[in-house]
């Protein structure tokens, strides 16, 4: 199975609601972070792209025909060149937004008091399924804010520059006709436009708010998808 739809837009710019909206649609199965947590053996493929080598394409995607959010947002033009024909979303919200959403889930996600550090601490000692996923979190990490924003989240100026970059960098790099700009704000109509899909009766689902981020990552972590 190939891949038909390449996510670029960056995590929390509403990608868990384009996750669900291509399955709708009949996109079989789309890859988001939340399937690396649930299945963290597939580690190894992505730490080969981090790596600058390739992966086994066809192990790492069987079954799926769509990838959004990280891990795959760093590598849409590894992804684009795999399949050439897959089209390419962009999801986008305003910075101040994707900020604050940043700032209370992906960058304080894992344990932060001493007393949480110790139990995880106890947790991976004897879980090491946990330590895999553990492992799959610190790539997300390293490569969101050490490797994209260059250590310097903290710095918003800076950090509303990338954000910025990276927006003009996919549009630069993709070829008009390929590219989608969404905003999940939009609904259905600009998705379905562009993948030449009717509109399904229900509405587009606006899921993983920053309210229950947390819930979302401590069942996935115990191999629960949600």
């Amino acid at each position: 199975m190939s891949i038909k739809i390449i996510g670029a837009g960056l995590p929390r710019t509403g990608t868990n609601t384009l996750k669900q909206s291509l399955e709708m649609l009949g996109y079989s199965k789309t890859y988001h972070m939340k399937e690396l947590i649930v299945n963290p053996e597939m580690l190894p493929q992505w730490l080969a792209l981090e790596n600058g080598e390739q992966p086994n394409w066809d192990e790492l995607y069987d079954g799926f025909e769509a990838t959004v959010d990280f891990p795959a947002y760093p590598w849409y033009k590894e992804h684009m060149k795999r399949y050439p024909d897959a089209k390419v979303i962009m999801t986008v919200r305003p910075f101040e937004g994707w900020y604050k959403s940043i700032e209370s889930t992906i960058l304080t996600a894992g344990p932060q008091t001493p007393l949480e550090k110790i139990v995880m601490m106890i947790k991976l000692a004897f879980n090491p399924r946990l330590r895999k996923v553990i492992q799959c979190v610190k790539l997300a990490k390293r490569m969101i804010f050490q490797k994209h924003l260059q250590g310097k989240f903290a710095d918003k100026a800076f950090a509303e520059e990338i954000f910025n970059k990276h927006m003009e960098d996919v549009k630069t790099y993709v070829p008009p006709e390929k590219l989608l700009i969404y905003d999940v704000r939009d609904g259905w109509g600009p998705l379905c436009e562009f993948l030449g899909k009717p509109v399904p009766e229900e509405e587009l689902p606006h899921l993983n708010k920053r309210e229950n981020f947390k819930s979302m990552l401590k069942d996935l972590m115990k191999g629960e998808m949600v």
